[in-house]
């Protein structure tokens, strides 16, 4: 899977501010996520978000 620093992640679930879109702040064996509405910072492993992605948004446009 191609994520890299700066997409933006649309999930399957949306978060409790009611936002499913996250940016990607780094990236290895864990995803930090930040959600775009309220600044919430999370940690998720790969293989969830992996799971749980449901569109990714190029922040180059690609």
């Amino acid at each position: 899977m191609d994520i890299r620093i700066g997409d933006k992640l649309q999930m399957k679930k949306k978060h409790p501010c009611g936002n499913d879109i996250f940016s990607v702040t780094r990236i290895g064996m864990d995803f930090k996520l930040v959600c775009d509405k309220c600044s919430h910072e999370v940690m998720i492993p790969r293989v969830k978000v992996e799971k749980a992605l449901k569109k990714v948004i190029r922040a180059d446009g690609e």
